[in-house]
């Protein structure tokens, strides 16, 4: 009898055995595409959808922007400034996490920043820097201090303009672009209100802010569409410079892209009383007006804006997910008139509608992305409209999916 119970344990044992071997083997399957598993769920809205999609295409957020290395930059910057605002929302730990993994990677214990260099003077550094914005308040780290003290000495001593402009990097003299405008002087006006408390130190950097926004209208504006250059050199020398006005030629979406987003955010840290301010919401009204002429019927904008007809051009995701967060942002806080709300709403279901793809495992996808365009620099950029065009185009350019975020937010979807 003791036998043949131990028989019939056997025989039960080998035959779990077995059935584990094959439920593993089921699980394992590499035939099982990762596609049947739901990675970013469909009901959420997509601001987490995109957010999420983010996230699980670069778990390090020091690799956004399809990097290798991890790097100081100001496309993670974008991208969590964006993450803040949902965490903030939604109070998804995993959000907050995501943030400070990336602070905690590129500052050292002293509060340095890991590849970065204050001596470039280059303006794109500064954007990052609203990240220890968020975390700082929250987390009272001395090194995240440390930092933002440290991107504050780079406005102190960034060259400028015979009358004031920061140059757009050293290496870029005499040069304003309209995406300094956005990289700097949110950071530099918030950074003011909350941590400077000499009364005459912050007002210099208020109304240093302010004239970065006088000087770009000033040279850059074409009085003729309201629309603006992408850069501005002073000297006149640099090839793409026409020589009598230092513009360069063309509009480029996400130049004025950059230049709306700061627009609308610099006026959130600028003190009501300050006398610039009007100007800022007068020049915001005047872009939006001229951003609205040059709309493509389909509800987005094309990579040189206003050459919608011109062979080449395509509509651009970037750009215009950029207008459309500032034109909702824009409606919200009563800078401008209710009508442009019906542009961003028709805007963003044409980015839904045409530039936005879903795989099969959630994953949400931007696509038609310009993956960068610049000024000068080696290979040189000429600033022509075969240039504008002939740059890489890509899905999920952190330029584009971390406005898409923002403008989601805005819109509530």
């Amino acid at each position: 009898m003791n036998a043949m119970k131990l028989i019939v344990w056997v025989v039960l044992i080998g035959f779990l055995a077995v059935t584990a071997c094959r439920d593993k083997k089921k699980t394992e399957d590499p035939l099982i595409s990762s596609a049947d598993i739901e990675i970013v769920p469909k009901d959420l809205k997509w601001s987490e959808r995109m957010m999420r999609s983010e996230m699980e295409r670069f778990p390090d957020p020091s690799l956004l922007d399809f990097r290798t290395k991890p790097k100081w930059s100001y496309t993670p910057g974008l991208v969590l400034s964006a993450c803040s605002k949902v965490f903030e929302i939604t109070n998804h730990q995993a959000y907050y996490d995501y943030i400070y993994a990336y602070a905690d990677n590129m500052i050292d214990s002293t509060g340095g920043i890991k590849t970065y260099k204050l001596s470039n003077q280059n303006l794109d550094m500064i954007k990052s820097g609203d990240v220890l914005l968020f975390l700082y308040p929250k987390t009272k780290e001395k090194r995240f201090l440390k930092a933002m003290e440290t991107l504050d000495q780079q406005m102190k001593s960034q060259p400028t303009t015979s009358d004031g402009g920061y140059w757009h990097k050293k290496i870029y003299p005499y040069q304003m672009w309209l995406d300094g405008l956005y990289m700097a002087e949110p950071f530099h006006t918030r950074y003011a209100r909350d941590y400077i408390e000499d009364s005459l130190e912050k007002q210099k950097i208020y109304d240093d802010v302010v004239l970065q926004f006088d000087l770009i209208q000033k040279h850059s504006r074409d009085e003729q569409t309201g629309l603006l250059y992408h850069g501005w050199d002073e000297s006149k020398e640099q090839r793409w410079a026409n020589k009598e006005t230092g513009n360069s030629q063309h509009f480029w979406s996400r130049g004025m892209g950059w230049y709306g987003m700061a627009m609308v955010d610099v006026l959130d840290f600028l003190p009501e009383n300050h006398p610039g301010r009007e100007r800022i919401i007068l020049y915001l009204n005047q872009y939006a007006e001229a951003i609205t002429k040059v709309q493509d019927q389909s509800g987005l904008w094309w990579q040189v804006l206003d050459l919608g007809n011109r062979e080449g051009n395509y509509l651009e995701a970037t750009g215009s997910s950029m207008f459309t967060y500032t034109f909702a942002k824009g409606v919200r806080k009563g800078y401008l008139s209710k009508d442009y709300l019906e542009v961003a709403k028709k805007a963003y279901n044409a980015i839904i509608n045409t530039l936005i793809s879903v795989d099969d495992n959630g994953l949400v996808n931007l696509n038609q992305c310009c993956a960068v365009a610049g000024l000068g620099g080696d290979p040189y950029r000429d600033g022509s409209f075969e240039y504008y065009i002939g740059e890489s185009i890509r899905a999920n350019d952190p330029k584009g999916t971390g406005p898409f975020i923002l403008a989601s937010l805005e819109l509530d979807r």
